[in-house]
């Protein structure tokens, strides 16, 4: 017969001539009580429901548990709570927050949990485009790829008069043998190469590709998408497409020309540019080794390869001497010199464009977009959509919530750290659901202040 003994508490010391003890007695907590407002952001996106509603369920709905919505949401809402493993949701599906979100506190079966563990979300993750027999849950890839981009509209009150759209080339290291991974000598490892498409925060398209292409594969298809959906809603919109020197391809510059669309596009220098600037360049060495400080001109003029252009086009070249050396830079645009001078256009609009980066980072770094370790390519697509809607979800509670805050500029790590990660005693009753939240709290007036923006 096995002995009943009761655990004894850990001690800690004393404080004041009182032991300080703990026990894991505390009754229904959670960790994640802050994420009540990814809940309150979803309901007014309504994110979740129409994410789900890209999926199509063929199960027997007799001996369905956990429906896809909140499969979809658990994963999504798992993932902006910095939980990146689906081996995480073992222990989340037990989790009182994780229960609230899913709008359901328990199962309908008594060896179930009210949200689902890992076994059953893998199920969601390898769905495919056609359901089968053994993998009963389908996705359409175009409607999620869509609904990034009607968010996108959703967000503004009014149609704006120009939006920017970053476009970005990004490595995915691999670690493992998974579909379409390749070697990439520039980033010198085995990785995918994502394309990321950004108007400022707002998230538009995030493609998985494998890395064996040239950078700009597929921009040219994925802005003509893009576009034809943000013109449907604001026809008078106008569109600057902006990137690094690897999207200043033929293709998307002439299909850029042709649909009226700008573009300001980085160029790989050459010696028949460098050629262009010599003066320039001249002039920057004299100036700066009178003041001792970098110097730079700038020169506007017309340039054409010398066989993969259909067309001569606008260039500016920067004539930059820093640090006791040339440092040549170039770049193409379709904008008219009357509007916009050379300089401007290089300082103030061509360089603004390294902000997308920081948002590959929180992508990448805060919402694990780059945890693609499962083996087939589709699989690791359909979770870089789930941590890309998890992005989307932050910004929401960013944009929305904690504007004119000191959190309206902070980083989605940021925002999971201060306002999401708060521990809170869950009281349930017949009346209400009522989370107990640390009043020591040093961010509780930003938190009330989402709370009641959001809800």
């Amino acid at each position: 017969m096995q002995t009943e003994c009761s655990a004894e508490p850990s001690v800690f010391g004393r404080v004041e001539g009182r032991p300080v003890v703990a026990e894991f007695d505390g009754g229904a907590l959670t960790s994640d009580a802050g994420g009540l407002l990814l809940g309150a952001a979803d309901r007014g996106l309504g994110l979740v429901g129409r994410l789900a509603g890209c999926f199509r369920d063929a199960r027997d709905p007799r001996f369905v548990e956990h429906s896809v919505a909140t499969l979809v949401g658990q994963r999504v809402f798992g993932i902006a709570l910095g939980y990146e493993d689906l081996n995480d949701h073992d222990e989340l599906r037990h989790d009182p927050l994780m229960a609230v979100l899913a709008g359901k506190l328990e199962a309908w079966r008594g060896d179930c949990a009210p949200v689902a563990g890992k076994s059953t979300l893998n199920r969601l993750e390898l769905s495919r485009e056609i359901a089968t027999r053994y993998h009963k849950i389908s996705h359409d890839p175009a409607a999620i790829e869509a609904l990034f981009v009607d968010l996108f509209l959703e967000a503004h009150a009014k149609a704006p008069k120009e939006i920017i759209l970053d476009l970005d080339a990004t490595d995915d290291p691999l670690h493992g043998l998974q579909e379409g991974r390749f070697f990439h000598g520039y980033y010198d490892c085995y990785c995918y190469l994502p394309l990321y498409v950004f108007c400022g925060r707002h998230l538009l398209a995030a493609k998985l590709r494998p890395s064996n292409i040239d950078g700009s594969a597929g921009a040219k298809e994925e802005i003509a998408r893009i576009v034809g959906q943000i013109r449907a809603r604001w026809p008078g919109t106008r569109i600057l497409l902006r990137a690094d020197s690897g999207f200043a391809r033929e293709a998307l510059m002439a299909w850029c020309e042709q649909n009226r669309v700008d573009f300001v596009f980085g160029l790989a220098r050459n010696a028949r540019l460098v050629d262009e600037i010599y003066v320039e360049l001249l002039q920057a060495e004299a100036e700066a080794s009178s003041t001792g400080k970098p110097a730079r001109r700038f020169k506007d003029f017309r340039y054409a390869t010398l066989d993969s252009w259909s067309r001569r086009r606008r260039v500016i070249g920067k004539a930059e001497w820093t640090e006791g050396e040339a440092n040549p830079r170039f770049i193409v645009t379709s904008l008219r010199k009357a509007g916009t001078n050379g300089r401007f256009l290089y300082e103030k609009v061509y360089c603004a464009r390294g902000e997308m980066e920081n948002r590959i980072k929180e992508c990448q770094g805060d919402l694990f977009a780059d945890r693609t370790s499962t083996a087939t390519m589709r699989a690791n697509q359909l979770r870089l959509w789930l941590a890309s809607f998890a992005y989307v979800l932050l910004c929401a509670v960013r944009r929305i919530g904690l504007a004119h805050t000191q959190f309206a500029e902070a980083t989605c790590g940021t925002i999971r750290l201060k306002l999401l990660k708060l521990a809170g005693l869950v009281r349930i009753s017949a009346r209400r659901i009522r989370f107990a939240l640390a009043t020591a709290c040093p961010y509780a007036d930003e938190w009330r202040l989402a709370a009641a923006r959001l809800a």
